[in-house]
């Protein structure tokens, strides 16, 4: 019988795609010849905060700004652990400005907050996991950023490298299931040839029950999902990953969010986590 899994309640940032649109190509999925429904997109972005509601989770929203239409992904904007933030210096500079609004956010609700001195692209390419942080690199974020966020945090930061361009961000190739409670390892689900071969082994070693995705589940944004520990919600498209995690307990919640795909982002890529601070 599978394991029964315990959902723990989370925060999330998110950021209304109200200036949502592919004007520029930075990544392999975008195109300016395909124009984005911003009235879909809208439908789609509330059905996921309300989604993220009804199973109990608490949603803080920054406002849009015009002329960012990549804001809407907030995951890029910050990683946050246990209350302390370092913000985001974007490798395209289409996206630079994006960091100041959600900078000011945090800050003016009292939070401590770091701005990078190396490209570094927040939760886009480092997942926090229980006892460290999974640090992405190979196309936007550095591994001079990687230091900065050890340094940071005090957490040990763990390299992986990508080197599949359709996988330009960590959070597109690996998301975690659960972090392990009070210092475990937890587990996490990923797509192997997203890596550096050197990286999967590393993984390998970490996560020797992780969960593996076929290129089919990654292409269809099944690994840009988000848990809460039981719940995973996750690209509707991913149905052969989403079978999988349901055979290991965990609760797959199909969410559409397809017309972001158009600009590379997806669930995860909407979301912001808030770790507070330990009490």
């Amino acid at each position: 019988m599978p394991e029964s899994r315990v959902p723990r309640r989370r925060r999330f940032l998110v950021c209304e795609p109200r200036h949502f649109a592919v004007q520029y190509a930075i990544n392999p999925w975008m195109s300016t010849d395909r124009p984005v429904d911003v009235i879909r997109a809208l439908d789609q972005w509330e059905a996921l905060v309300d989604v993220y509601r009804a199973h109990g989770h608490t949603v803080d929203r920054v406002e849009p700004v015009p002329g960012l239409p990549d804001m809407v992904f907030a995951a890029n904007c910050a990683v946050v652990v246990e209350g302390r933030v370092f913000g985001s210096l974007f490798h395209a500079p289409e996206r630079r400005p994006e960091s100041v609004p959600f900078e000011a956010w945090f800050k003016t609700r009292g939070f401590e907050v770091q701005h990078p001195e190396a490209v570094c692209e927040g939760e886009g390419d480092l997942v926090p996991a229980g006892r460290w942080i999974l640090a992405g690199t190979g196309f936007r974020t550095t591994r001079e950023a990687h230091r900065e966020v050890q340094e940071y945090f005090g957490v040990p930061v763990v390299s992986l490298t990508l080197v599949d361009p359709y996988f330009y961000h960590l959070d597109t190739a690996l998301f975690v299931l659960d972090d392990g409670g009070d210092g475990g390892a937890g587990n996490i689900a990923y797509y192997p040839e997203a890596f550096s071969p050197g990286s999967r082994e590393v993984l390998e070693r970490l996560y020797p029950d992780a969960v593996l995705a076929t290129r089919e589940d990654a292409m269809a944004f099944g690994l840009n999902s988000v848990s809460d520990g039981r719940h995973v919600f996750i690209a509707p498209g991913a149905g052969a990953l989403a079978d999988r995690l349901a055979g290991r307990g965990y609760v797959p919640v199909p969410v559409d969010l397809s017309e972001f795909q158009k600009a590379g982002g997806g669930i995860k890529c909407c979301t912001q986590e808030i770790r507070e601070a330990r009490s």
